[in-house]
């Protein structure tokens, strides 16, 4: 038998932060972080130590936690993930607080998330906006799948459509469209390194300069956006400039881009006229 202590006393000895162990055995063995701290004398049995062994050894070679464990928090909601979709990640939420800002709590309005990967932005949007008719779409079936049961699991109706951006939207409008579109350019070596090497590659570059994506969304959102209505996107550290240069170039107006907590502009957007 081994100790919750004994376990995590192997995990940090092979260089492995504490949190990250305790949400590993958490998912092994079901004991939840704060009873691992209160009692670090509790005994595991043999298929749970086994079960951590293997999680701990997948780790050492590379792969994110949160798809180890099929789950990462967002906006104070915990979501399922896999190597179907990106890992949520904090400079996201800026651009969930810009929507919100943007949507009104007491009218119904509509909203569309182009290439939802797991669905946190339509899912966090819905939650909190509970009057919203919320579109989400994406290429890929398997990212639509998880986004599902993000949806079902958060209780947040949303029509979930596979398209290729606008492909399958007919001339539908909307209030507002947000997205987190591939924009890490070919070539990159981030894509060579640490939790980038497991996720899933057409939702990090778009193989080209990182702007093709976003081209292809600032030209088509006129046609979806009705009048007075907002496109923001997250983007790049160094893509604020050109960002919203084509947003200027489309006609839109209020451009704009706004900082990360970091103090980095990742979110860039405005108003159709």
């Amino acid at each position: 038998m081994s100790s919750v202590a004994s376990l995590i006393m192997a995990a940090r000895q092979s260089g492995m932060p504490v949190l990250e162990a305790r949400l590993l055995l958490e998912h092994a063995s079901g004991l939840s972080r704060t009873r691992q701290a209160a009692w670090p004398e509790a005994e595991l049995s043999p298929e749970q130590a086994e079960r951590f062994h293997s999680l701990l050894q997948r780790r050492q070679a590379g792969e994110p936690v949160a798809y180890l464990i099929g789950l990462r928090e967002f906006f104070s909601l915990d979501f399922e993930v896999s190597p179907a979709v990106l890992i949520p990640r904090p400079e996201t939420e800026l651009l969930v607080e810009l929507a919100l800002e943007r949507i009104p709590l007491d009218t119904p309005s509509r909203a569309l998330d182009l290439g939802t990967g797991s669905g946190i932005i339509p899912v966090s949007l819905r939650k909190h906006r509970p009057m919203l008719d919320m579109r989400a779409v994406d290429i890929s079936a398997d990212a639509l799948a998880v986004a599902a049961r993000n949806a079902e699991r958060h209780a947040t109706p949303i029509q979930l459509m596979q398209s290729d951006w606008y492909g399958s939207l007919g001339r539908e409008q909307f209030d507002l469209i947000v997205s987190n579109p591939p924009y890490i350019a070919h070539g990159d070596r981030h894509l060579a390194e640490g939790d980038l090497r497991f996720e899933p590659r057409g939702a990090l570059t778009d193989e080209a300069d990182g702007l093709a994506h976003i081209r292809r969304i600032i030209q088509g959102a006129p046609r979806h956006l009705a009048q007075g209505g907002w496109l923001l996107f997250e983007h790049g550290h160094d893509q604020a400039e050109p960002s919203r240069a084509l947003l200027a170039a489309a006609g839109f107006i209020q451009v704009q881009s706004w900082d990360d907590l970091a103090g980095i502009a990742r979110v860039t957007g405005g108003r159709r006229t």
